[in-house]
């Protein structure tokens, strides 16, 4: 079978883009018309020269002259006007254009599923909210109007240059065709150039963003020689590519150069060898106005060319945004009801998940929690642990069964309304590079500094945060490096219960932290899961021992449910055999 015609310009791919400019439609308007009087204006100071010529310097009439002197600069001026006013609102159009592109896309991606993201590069989406927005707007800026101002102007001036002098004007037009197949074959292998380049930017991005974030990691087991080969190969590669585009522009322009050379060098042999002759029909006008007019016949023909690559990296880069706007990745959010608030009865029935195709995460669990107790879930790593808080959010969809809160199937529930009224504690606490408050609030409208105030002192890590430097306005820098691990999680804790959630889940949030930041978690623990339903990753053994009921999992199933003593008394069970091997030690110490 053979590989379908690549296009040079996809007309579909440019209609879409132009829906954008609806609500400037006035700007666009505008640009046209200032495409039009700059393309008439650039033909009438050659054609103006031709009459200055002609009817006051060859006949020595000085009475005329200084009139047509005047009239250019009345031209140049307004020519100039226009292209001031032409550069800086066909960049605004641009700028305004993308601007609205890259919020949609912000908003389009803001609601993806996990799923997208866990088989997504960060680098290469960041490519696309930046990089790529950028190159859009060289479209309008740079490419689209450009490439019609000078189409419109090589029109206008071969029409003047016919009007003039035919003779002439065949002379010039000879080099023309050769010239028009060499950009066609240029557009075509820039088109394609380009294509590779953006892909390039792409991988150099994703490896970079990859690389910095995980810098810890590789310094820790010294892989800087090793990565530092993986980064000078996938430069080397970007810049291959770029050298594709150096070099088809290298053979190109001298050959756009040399075309006009040879054009111009045959008028003035023509033209030169006729002027001088009685009776003939070239004038010194003409003869001056085509050498004025050749440079504006061919140099569009070579910044079309130029600009067309401008325009195919903004098409390119189009195509990569649409294609993420045009992902189907969101959760289907078509409840009805909006809980504002739960009593907190969970119930799981039958639930069947599973992240890759055909293979199984959870495996048919069932269990409920009543409002206000608190469930331990325990098992080995991989059981199906936080993927049971993943689907009660929502982040993923189940394959089979139903999960209710309130009796209420949550996918009835709207997608805001249930997840404001689920607070989750993460084991890796994420934090933005800006303040304790905004970090604790989220810059939540209806969260006064009041509030969060007294809830910090309600959980008993006020005057933790008091001690810090600014205080609740002490920035915490990128991801919060500025905190220790236990300090970040008793910002989490304040996150989730300033929020007053119905239900509260904690993701290991225990692990990993100091004494002293554990005492101050396991209060604020005991506070915030008071009166409300829990669930709890369990991985200390005091949060295990004072749950109502613990759930343990292995492989995606619950093999045993109940107290923590009544699990203990089972012979061989799987919790018992779980306690004396993980938690005993902990238990003696």
């Amino acid at each position: 079978m053979s590989k379908p015609k690549e296009k040079i310009f996809d007309v579909n791919l440019f209609k879409r883009l132009f829906t954008y400019i609806k609500p400037y439609n006035l700007v666009f308007i505008g640009l046209l018309i200032m495409v039009v009087l700059s393309a008439a204006f650039s033909a009438a100071t050659p054609y103006l020269t031709k009459y200055a010529i002609d009817n006051s310097i060859a006949v020595k009439l000085k009475e005329d002259f200084l009139f047509y002197i005047i009239i250019m600069l009345v031209v140049l001026i307004l020519q100039t006007v226009i292209q001031l006013c032409f550069i800086y609102y066909a960049a605004w159009l641009g700028q305004n254009l993308v601007k609205d592109v890259r919020t949609k896309l912000f908003n389009h991606l803001l609601r993806f599923k996990m799923k997208y993201y866990d088989n997504s590069s960060v680098g290469v989406l960041i490519t696309r909210s930046v990089t790529d927005m950028e190159r859009i707007a060289d479209i309008f800026g740079q490419g689209l109007f450009m490439i019609v101002k000078d189409l419109l102007t090589m029109i206008v001036v071969f029409a003047v240059m016919v009007y003039i002098n035919v003779k002439l004007s065949i002379i010039v037009f000879i080099m023309l065709p050769l010239l028009l197949y060499a950009t066609r074959i240029f557009q075509k292998v820039m088109k394609k150039a380009f294509e590779e380049v953006r892909t390039e930017v792409s991988n150099l991005n994703s490896f970079v963003q990859e690389r910095l974030t995980g810098m810890k990691i590789l310094q820790l087991f010294t892989r800087e020689d090793t990565e530092f080969k993986k980064f000078k190969a996938i430069n080397e590669r970007h810049k291959k590519g770029w050298l594709k585009t150096v070099w088809y522009n290298s053979i190109f322009f001298p050959l756009a150069d040399l075309s006009g050379s040879i054009a111009m060098g045959l008028v003035a042999w023509y033209g030169g060898l006729h002027v001088v002759l009685e009776g003939s029909d070239v004038s010194q006008g003409d003869l001056i106005a085509f050498i004025m007019f050749i440079p504006m016949l061919f140099r569009p023909l070579r910044q079309i060319a130029d600009k067309f690559n401008t325009l195919q990296m903004g098409m390119v880069a189009a195509n990569r945004v649409f294609k993420v706007l045009d992902t189907t990745s969101q959760i289907d959010d078509h409840g009805t009801h909006i809980a504002e608030t739960f009593r907190g009865d969970i119930d799981f029935k039958n639930v069947f998940f599973n992240y890759v195709e055909d293979e199984a995460v959870l495996k048919g669990i069932s269990f409920k929690v009543k409002s206000g107790d608190t469930v331990a879930i325990v098992g080995a790593t991989g059981a199906g642990k936080s993927t049971i808080i993943n689907l009660l959010n929502r982040f993923y969809e189940i394959k089979d069964g139903v999960i209710s809160v309130d009796g209420i199937n949550i996918k009835d529930v709207t997608l805001e309304s249930l997840r404001t009224q689920i607070a989750v504690v993460l084991q890796d606490v994420f934090l933005f590079a800006d303040t304790i408050l905004n970090n604790i609030t989220l810059n939540h409208p209806e969260i006064t500094e009041e509030q969060v105030y007294q809830a910090a002192k309600d959980i008993g890590i006020h005057d933790f945060i008091m001690s810090l430097p600014n205080g609740y306005h002490y920035n915490v820098k990128e991801r919060g490096v500025m905190l220790s691990s236990g300090q970040r999680q008793l910002i989490s804790f304040l996150r989730a219960y300033v929020t007053n959630p119905s239900i509260l889940v904690l993701d290991e949030a225990t692990s990993s932290v100091d004494s002293y930041s554990e005492q101050l978690i396991q209060n604020a623990t005991d506070k915030i899961t008071k009166g409300r339903t829990s669930i709890v990753i369990a991985h200390r053994l005091a949060t295990i021992k004072k749950a109502d009921k613990i759930i343990v999992m292995d492989s995606g199933k619950i093999v045993e449910q109940g107290t923590h003593n009544e699990l203990l008394k089972r012979e061989n069970g799987y919790y018992r055999n779980l306690y004396e091997v993980q938690f005993l030690k902990e238990d003696v110490a």
